[in-house]
This record gives structure tokens, sequence and C-alpha cells, in this order.
């Protein structure tokens, strides 16, 4: 056996990042993680990154804006390593209480707009072999009240995401992301019986953030298909 057999293939290196929901919690974590092991992050939001990385702002709702604010990420870039969609809203409340256009509009951001982005972004990662992470949740493997909206779009991305790997299997790696709770700002606004208990163990996004570096990295042909990450006392997982 040779040394480069034995080396084996070589791991990739995160270079031109897309990151959508980049500017707050675990996607501007991404961001950071991937900005500090050398590679280029570039953001998709709707409010602005406090962190100074390439931004398009664009609303995912809108899912045709969402599709052509990632071919100018993509021609601005020159070509994108990966995607990591960790956009996401709720607005948790009993399905008979939350009105059309907002059960819509989570449905949209979540599912459509993930959907949109990985669209726009095909061509570049099949030429340069790269990798999609989608992010989905642990409401995507099972369901809690007040949340049907959030449920069924997170249910579609760990649909879509399983389609989507056997599709590009051999072209583009693809890596769904479960994450459990995170001390994000996810949780803001919310009224108290929706917001995690205060003695509630959160992952901080930064450790979570760590196991999206960890599938951007895995050598071409090597892939993360689906990882679960939660804190040790996770109350909606299993």
């Amino acid at each position: 056996m040779t040394a480069d057999t034995q080396a084996g293939p070589a791991r990739r290196v995160p270079g031109h990042v897309l990151v959508t929901g980049g500017a707050s919690g675990l996607g501007r974590a991404v961001a950071r993680k991937i900005a500090d092991a050398d590679g280029v992050p570039y953001v998709l939001d709707v409010n602005p990154n406090p962190d100074g990385f390439e931004q398009e702002t664009v609303d995912l709702a809108d899912t045709r804006a969402a599709e052509e604010a990632v071919r100018k990420v993509v021609e601005r870039a020159g070509g994108l390593d990966a995607v990591v969609t960790a956009a996401a809203m709720d607005t948790p409340r009993d399905f008979a209480e939350v009105d059309g256009e907002t059960w819509e509009r989570i449905v949209r951001v979540n599912l459509f707009g993930t959907a949109a982005v990985v669209r726009a972004a095909l061509p570049s990662l099949v030429e340069r072999r790269g990798t999609v992470v989608t992010v989905a949740s642990t409401l995507g493997l099972r369901a809690l009240p007040a949340a049907t909206a959030y449920a069924a779009s997170k249910h579609g991305v760990v649909g879509f995401t399983r389609a989507l790997a056997l599709e590009l299997g051999g072209q583009v790696g693809v890596t769904m992301l479960v994450p459990g709770g995170m001390a994000t700002a996810f949780f803001d606004g919310r009224p108290d019986e929706f917001k995690p208990a205060p003695d509630q163990l959160l992952n901080d996004p930064a450790h979570v953030a760590e196991a999206v570096l960890f599938a951007l990295r895995q050598p071409a042909g090597c892939e993360v298909r689906e990882l679960v990450i939660t804190p040790s006392v996770e109350p909606s997982w299993p």
C-alpha cells in the first residue's frame, strides 16, 4: 500500500460557503466558523449581518428573489463550494389561531426558501462537487402542539433532503442537520409557555456549528448523511 493510498482522499476545505439566516443564531455561528477555518462565508438574510460578511439581503419567503440573490452570490464569488440553509422562523400558536398568511409564510421561509436556495446554487455545486447542509429540526422527526406550520415545514425539509441525497449521490454531498434547542434569539418575543424553561439546558450554537464544519470537511465521496445534535437533556428528542 502506497503512502498516498494510506492517506486516503484529501479532506475538503470550506471554500466559498453560502449561509442562509447568517445574520443571527445558528446561521451566524456557522458563518463565523467558516471564516475561522479560512473559508469565505456569504450571507443571505433579511437582516444585516453584524460581522461584516458579504451579504445579499433578501426575504426567503420570496422564492424567486431568493434564487436571484443566490445567482448574484455565485457570480460575485466565482462559484460556491457549499450551501448551509440555516434560516428559519416560527410563530407558535394553535392551528385555529394562526391566520393563513402567517402559517404559509412559515412554510415558505423554512421549506420553499430552502429549496429555492439549493436550486439556484446547484449548477455551481455540481461543477465543484460541493456540499449542501440543510437544517431540519427535532420537530422534523416528531411533532408537538402549537407548531403545525413549523413541524410541517421541517418534516418537508427532512423529505426534501433525503430525496436530494439520492438524486445527487456522487455529484454533490448532502447532509441533514437536526438540531435540538439552542440558546438563540429564536425564542425571543414568545409567550412564556412557548419559551424554554428557565432551567432548561440549551446548546451554544457555536458548538452546533462545529458539526456543520465537520460535514463540510469530509473528503469527496465520503458523506455525513444525517446529524442529530441536541443538549444532553433535550426534552423534544427522541
